[in-house]
Order: structure tokens, then C-alpha cells, then sequence
């Protein structure tokens, strides 16, 4: 795209946003039954462009973690559909008044609920996330023009149609949703100068990519660098919970950013944990980064094994890689976290109320 048709995009999404913050909420919850509707009758047509897009991923030799993230299935579109419903079902976030108070003078001054404007959502790899970011902006009232990753690029030009058709069946503003899948990654810099039209950029992909989005635009940019993510299994866990938490955390989808990256276990349940966790480590082909005492437990148990170091503990591997960190307090499983953690997804695994009321007092994790 050139700089004239990326200004004009911005500018159709500017003025589609004055309609679209006045739609009644049953409009802007309409459009994401019939987007939901229109992801499930179409599932094949979209599985056949997604198709394209892993081929083409898997003839460049990208990562499996990126074709993963790229790969849509029936379940995946399902998950999508309803995603959509279950947000279209929510109460409508504009309108409410909230800290209502009647000043000294006699002025009453509260805060309304409404919308952002228009937001830039630029996004890598996964095409799910374009049907994601436009639900979401639609039920908020906001206007949203969406970059996606050029290794979606089909997947994302048929999602966009879809997008489309649902915004005019529901009456809304035609251009309420601009999924600008011909756009080039050399285009953002243009797009990121567009700040009399858009309001807000939202970046979503690799490091690299939100860097470069923080560090070029004249707009706001909601960002969050990566996921170094965490879970501690307390030495007041329940064990069997803890494995599956840690498991499900890892091997669910260790290519999406709330994936689980480091597991933290207290000393006095090392042995039993660690006995436990281990045939899962193995069943599912996770490679564990341990400190000494860690790989004293694992070593003779199968598991595949590798020396932690310090600079391991702020790596987001998106893959199959745990790092594990034997830790002798909750003190210290705290300050590894405000150490290593990326403030993104953290968690504990206790049964004493008090030490998970303060666990989620003291880790600043959204």
C-alpha cells in the first residue's frame, strides 16, 4: 500500500467511528452473532485459505512455533465463534457513570464509560487474533483498522470479507472494520503517522515487532514486550494440581504468550513433585532447563535435561522448553518473578489462602 491509500484507510475508519460509538448496543452485540455465524458456515472456506498460509509458512522454513500460532482448525474456528458469542452476551461497556459526586458548588462530576476511538491493531502470525481484535472493538464501539501478519495473509483477506459482511448486516458503519491484509510490514512506519485519525495502536507479536511500533509511532501504543510466564508450586500445593497446571501451561500452547516458561517449586516438596511431574515431562516431550537441584530429582526419571542459566530465566521460548527453578522460600519465589517476569501471566498453586491473597498482593502481573 502506498502512503495515500494507508491515510485514506486511516481517515474511512475515523469517520466510521462517529456512527459506530452512537449504535445501540444491540447492533454492536448483533454483529458478533452474525460474525460467530458466519465463522462456523464458513469454516471450510476459511481452513482452505489458512491452508495457503501454512504451506507457504512451511516452504520458507519458519519456526514451528510461528506455523502454530499461523494454523487454524475446526476447533480453532469453533473456539472463535464462540469467543464471539460469549462476548456479544456481555453488558455493554459504555454509557455507565461511575464516581458520581456532587461537588461543593452544587456540580454533579462523574466519569462515563466510552469509547477509545479508532485503534491500529497490528498483529503477527496469528489470524485468529484479527477476528479477536474486531469482536472486541465492536462490542466496545470502537472503530479498528487491522495489519495483519503477511504469514496469514489469506487467512486473514478471507476473515476480513467475512468481517465486512457482518458489519453491513447489522447496519453498522461499512468501514468499522478495515483488515488491511495487503499491507506490507514496511507500511506500519506510514500507518504509525496517521495520529489525526487513529487514537490508539495495539501491537501484538514478537519483541522485535513491538519495539519497532513503540519506538516509531506518534500515537499512544498499548504495549507488552513478551510473556515470561510463571507458576509456583507452594510447599502447601496440591500436587496432582499442581502437574496438571504446570503441564496444561506448557504443552496446551506453548507457542502463544501466556504459555508457561518457568516453574518455580518450593524445596520441601521437591522430591514428591518432581516424582510426579516427571512421566508428563516425558509423555509429552518437554525439555527441562534446571538449576542443581532440580536435575538431581529428574536425572535418573527420563526426563530430557539441560543446565539453567541465570540468562535462561528471561528467555520466552514459545516451544516446548520449561525452565525450572528449585526455590527454599515464598519470599524467593517472589523476587524471582519481580526479577525475571514480564509482568504478563503468573500464578501460585497452594492451599493456604493467606500466602495466595499475598502472592497476588505483591506480583504485578496483569
Amino acid at each position: 500500500m502506498n502512503r495515500e491509500e494507508i491515510a485514506n484507510a486511516a481517515k474511512k475508519a475515523k469517520e466510521a467511528r462517529k456512527g459506530l460509538s452512537r449504535a445501540p448496543a444491540a447492533a454492536r452485540s448483533e454483529v458478533l452473532v452474525l460474525l460467530a455465524g458466519a465463522a462456523r458456515d464458513n469454516v471450510q472456506r476459511i481452513l482452505a485459505a489458512n491452508a495457503r498460509d501454512v504451506k507457504a509458512a512451511g516452504e520458507k522454513g519458519l519456526p514451528g512455533s510461528v506455523i502454530d500460532r499461523l494454523l487454524l482448525t475446526e476447533d480453532r474456528c469453533r473456539g472463535l465463534s464462540q469467543s464471539l458469542l460469549e462476548v456479544a452476551a456481555l453488558p455493554d461497556p459504555l454509557g455507565a457513570v461511575e464516581d458520581l459526586a456532587e461537588l461543593p458548588n452544587g456540580l454533579l462530576a462523574g466519569r462515563m464509560r466510552v469509547p477509545l476511538g479508532v485503534l491500529a491493531f497490528i498483529c503477527e502470525a496469528r489470524p485468529g487474533a484479527v477476528v479477536e481484535a474486531a469482536g472486541m472493538a465492536l462490542k466496545s464501539g470502537n472503530a479498528i483498522i487491522v495489519k495483519p501478519g503477511k504469514e496469514s495473509r489469506e487467512s486473514s483477506r478471507v476473515l476480513g470479507e467475512l468481517i465486512g459482511e457482518a458489519v453491513v448486516k447489522a447496519r453498522l458503519p461499512e468501514n468499522s472494520v478495515l483488515v488491511l491484509a495487503d499491507m506490507e510490514r514496511g507500511d506500519v512506519a506510514e500507518l504509525l503517522k496517521q495520529e489525526d485519525s487513529i487514537d490508539l495502536v495495539i501491537p501484538r507479536g514478537g519483541e522485535g515487532l513491538i519495539r519497532f511500533v513503540a519506538e516509531n509511532s506518534r500515537i499512544p501504543v498499548l504495549k507488552h514486550y513478551k510473556g515470561v510466564c510463571h507458576l509456583f508450586a507452594d510447599r502447601f500445593a496440591d500436587l496432582d494440581m499442581a502437574v496438571k497446571l504446570a503441564i496444561n501451561g506448557k504443552a496446551n500452547r506453548p507457542a502463544t504468550c501466556n504459555a508457561l516458561e518457568t516453574l518455580l517449586v518450593h524445596e520441601k516438596i521437591r522430591g514428591d513433585f518432581l516424582n510426579l511431574l516427571a512421566p508428563e515431562l516425558v509423555k509429552n516431550n518437554i525439555v527441562v532447563k534446571a538449576d542443581e537441584r532440580g536435575r538431581t530429582v529428574l536425572a535418573p526419571l527420563g526426563v530430557k535435561l539441560a543446565v539453567a542459566e541465570e540468562s535462561d530465566y528471561d528467555n520466552e521460548y514459545l516451544n516446548l522448553t520449561l525452565n525450572l527453578r528449585v526455590v527454599d522460600s515464598f519470599a524467593e519465589a517472589l523476587d524471582h518473578i519481580e526479577k525475571h517476569g514480564s509482568r504478563h501471566t503468573d500464578a501460585i498453586v497452594t492451599t493456604d489462602l493467606e500466602r495466595a491473597r499475598t502472592f497476588l498482593e505483591t506480583v504485578d502481573s496483569s
